[in-house]
């Protein structure tokens, strides 16, 4: 099985042994894609601004690992021309609550009436915007700025009150390629 990424034009890549570099116009992007269980039945090359991932393996494991590979380097190489962007929605019913970014967290202060703050980390080099009612989460890397949503998203869940009723909270309302 084999898959081939090109490489578009204005994006640079190199490869060392298992470690993928992306450069764009928006950043740099390293990944280490060496796994001990897979290392000895996949490759990895580059040639021609074309990367190409193959293995001789039938089995569906290692077949998906090198679908698996190819999709990250394609994510990557979308990641340094135009970024990642995720919205969220700061919804409130019962008591209003104030949402700042602090250094690498994001606090919730007076969420559903408590007194201690919530907190949700900002992973990696994601950018955390507020406007309004909306939080703008942008990034190169997609990983990072979907996780640092997602954090957002669960600092504010509710466990012991019927979710019917208390629809307070941060959701992510759309996400994708930055515009």
């Amino acid at each position: 099985m084999e898959k081939t990424v090109k490489i578009p034009d204005g994006i640079t890549a190199s490869l060392d042994k298992w470690k993928v570099s992306i450069k764009g116009k928006k950043g740099i992007l390293e990944r280490s894609f060496y796994s001990s269980l897979f290392s000895k039945r996949v490759s990895i090359k580059l040639e021609n601004n074309t990367f190409t991932v193959n293995t001789a393996e039938t089995r569906r494991q290692i077949k998906s690992f090198v679908g698996t590979i190819a999709s990250h380097i394609e994510n990557m190489i979308l990641g340094v021309q135009s970024g990642y962007e995720y919205r969220m929605k700061i919804i409130y019913m019962h008591f209003p609550m104030t949402v700042k970014v602090q250094g690498k967290e994001v606090v919730v202060s007076n969420f559903l009436g408590e007194k201690s703050p919530r907190k949700a980390s900002i992973i990696g080099g994601t950018k955390v915007e507020l406007k309004g009612d909306e939080i703008i989460l942008t990034g190169t890397n997609k990983e990072e700025v979907g996780q640092t949503a997602n954090l957002i998203e669960r600092a504010t869940w509710i466990k012991a009150r019927d979710r019917r009723v208390y629809q307070d909270g941060c959701f992510i309302t759309s996400r994708g390629v930055a515009t």
